[in-house]
């Protein structure tokens, strides 16, 4: 048998390996990826240019899982990923220039939010994420995508979600060359230590961002079937403003359920009351004509009186437990607070009802409704038409670059 010489073979192995590598790298997607890792509010995630990526999304879940260490079914801790095994810490933005069409109407930057399964394999693409999208405009300058004249001290990045199909403003500092600074100290925001620079989320007409209604079923609450209930259902009032929200009173609930004990992380009472909170959560999502296998959206809120003596030094105006793919938030999904602050100014809600009969809280700005979530205070605000339509929504966050590189899969 003929055999190769050794150094012709080391020879035609280079050439082969040259040539696979050479395939790879104009057909494969490189692993690492390039990665941007940002705090935006109080989440966490991974911000990839859409670009590196497959064209197909389809072709996306096995990527994402890898880069955030999912499914971790035994752990639930992703360790073998950037996920830190909550929900507002497995979160990717896939960032992109603008499509012509959307460039004409003024858009500068295109995105898309990606909640990833912790525990299981989900890729969830159904709603957005208020707290990262902080980040959008920060992330879009620093890489590039959109440029902001010079000379200005601020920059205002109108970026469009593509989950929602809704258009959101963020406005930032920036320096003479026009990048943007987050570390001035502007603001802050509950959860997160110490203060840095304001950023202003603007979410334009929030209204039916899922549903294409704000109410979708024309009414301010809806009766939800609950047998085991004292009165055999559960009122709820179903919002859609950012992201659909599924809001319930804790009073009533309060009257069959461990809710005090569930608020403070008791397993029984968590074990009696998720599955009740969730079974609450897609009956709203079935009449709100949303998949109710989707976690991620409709989000689930349990409101309350404001009762302390905390509330009223501090005006507080509305207090909010949300939950977050089926886990109680340990801070408030941005695009859950703002769905409040919206839900707060229809007459009739749950959210209404509260701010009524609480009224001797009110601040001086009513146009502020300031919120307390279990990580302390946040205010948001809405702004409404004439016709009864939400022109706009607002919050104040921060946001801070953490690391840039290459992320394996």
């Amino acid at each position: 048998m003929w055999v190769l010489p050794a150094h012709a073979a080391r020879r035609l192995g280079a050439v082969v390996l040259h040539h696979s590598r050479m395939n790879f790298a104009t057909t494969a997607v490189p692993n690492p990826l390039p990665a941007t890792f940002l705090r935006g509010g109080t989440s966490k995630g991974i911000f990839l240019d859409k670009s590196t990526l497959p064209a197909d999304q389809a072709e996306w879940g096995p990527i994402f899982r890898g880069i955030m260490g999912s499914p971790d079914a035994e752990y639930g801790r992703q360790l073998n990923g950037m996920g830190g095994g909550v929900s507002s810490l497995s979160k990717i933005m896939v960032v992109s220039t603008p499509t012509p069409e959307r460039k004409a109407q003024g858009i500068d930057v295109e995105y898309t939010f990606v909640q990833v399964g912790i525990r299981d394999s989900g890729i969830d693409y159904s709603g957005n994420c208020g707290n990262l999208t902080s980040m959008i405009g920060v992330y879009a300058l620093d890489e590039g995508m959109c440029h902001r004249p010079l000379g200005s001290s601020s920059a205002t990045i109108r970026c469009f979600n593509t989950n929602t199909q809704k258009i959101i403003d963020t406005t930032f500092p920036i320096s003479d060359t026009g990048t943007p600074i987050l570390d001035l100290p502007q603001a802050a925001v509950a959860g997160v230590p110490g203060k840095a620079s304001k950023i202003v989320l603007d979410f334009v007409n929030p209204g039916g961002a899922r549903t294409g209604k704000l109410l979708p079923t024309g009414q301010p609450v809806d009766q939800l079937k609950l047998p085991f209930s004292p009165t055999g259902s559960v009122r709820a009032s179903l919002v859609d403003a950012t992201n659909p929200t599924v809001f319930v009173d804790y009073t009533e609930l309060h009257k069959f359920l461990p809710m005090d004990d569930y608020f403070n992380g008791k397993p029984a009472a968590i074990q009696a009351v998720s599955p009740v909170l969730e079974d609450i959560r897609q009956q709203g999502a079935i009449k709100m004509n949303l998949d109710p296998t989707a976690q991620a959206q409709p989000k689930i809120a349990i409101l309350s009186s404001p009762h302390t003596e905390s509330d009223a030094a501090e005006k507080v105006n509305i207090v909010i437990h949300a939950l977050s793919m089926g886990v109680l938030h340990k801070a408030v999904p941005m695009t859950a607070g703002l769905c409040l602050g919206v839900a707060a100014r229809i007459e009739g809600s749950i959210a209404w009802d509260i701010m009524r009969k609480s009224s001797g809280s009110l601040g001086g700005d009513t146009d502020l409704v300031k919120i307390r979530h279990p990580g302390g205070l946040v205010d948001v605000g809405a702004e409404f038409g004439d016709g009864g339509e939400v022109k706009s929504a607002k919050v104040v966050r921060t946001g801070r670059r953490l690391m840039k590189g290459g992320v394996w899969y």
